[in-house]
């Protein structure tokens, strides 16, 4: 059965998944990219990126693992780009460039009206207004019976963990304080009846922890 997954969301040791003062020039907010230090070394991310080298280490294990068996994903309004009024509206197409690394279907929860995008490699962004349940329905249909990832950021994240409707959370726990930023589980007291931990896996890097929901 499609699940609703989250994975490779990176956690920081005080439970920060987003920096503060996110920008434009800061996509992670202030100093957040220090979160993704360990992804950027993988052979994954080179690869991705269209460079060359990387480590074929536990961590790239895990982020080819994450896109297997994923046919569409949702994400935030503050995901996918700055707000548009930072840019030209009619040009807003997100962080991501004329190939977004997607390839598949993604679904923009924003209040934001605006038409579709098609984008190289077979990404789409579709806008969704209506809600988190709506974009969950539109992704599963799109999906054709494959799982639908739930991209961020955390106050997306939380949403979904607050409606108790994802299935599994690949965490990756980074071994550094942000001091501020946005938890997942903030203010979710009770979501720890609904999910448990089946698997925590170290790395030279990171943790790797698998929570899923309890049946």
């Amino acid at each position: 059965m499609a699940k609703l997954v989250v994975r490779s969301l990176a956690i920081s040791l005080d439970g920060f998944s987003a920096a503060p003062h996110q920008s434009f020039e800061a996509p992670f907010g202030k100093d957040g990219l220090r979160l993704m230090n360990w992804a950027f070394a993988t052979k994954f991310f080179h690869d991705m990126t269209g460079q060359i080298g990387g480590e074929e280490n536990l961590d790239h294990e895990f982020m080819v693992k994450a896109e297997e068996n994923v046919g569409a994903s949702i994400m935030g309004r503050h995901m996918f780009g700055p707000p548009p009024n930072v840019l030209d509206k009619a040009a807003w197409k997100g962080w991501w460039g004329e190939n977004p690394p997607y390839h598949h279907p993604v679904f923009v929860l924003t209040h934001q009206k605006k038409e579709p995008l098609q984008m190289k490699g077979g990404t789409s962004f579709t806008f969704v207004n209506e809600g988190i349940e709506a974009a969950l329905e539109q992704a599963f249909e799109a999906a054709k019976g494959q799982d639908v990832r739930l991209a961020g950021g955390a106050a997306t994240v939380r949403q979904y963990l607050k409606a108790g409707l994802i299935d599994e959370l690949h965490l990756v726990q980074v071994p550094l304080l942000l001091g501020q930023g946005e938890r997942i589980f903030e203010g979710l007291g009770g979501v720890e009846q609904l999910y448990e931990c089946v698997e925590f896996t170290p790395s030279k890097a990171v943790s790797h922890l698998r929570l899923v929901k309890r049946s």
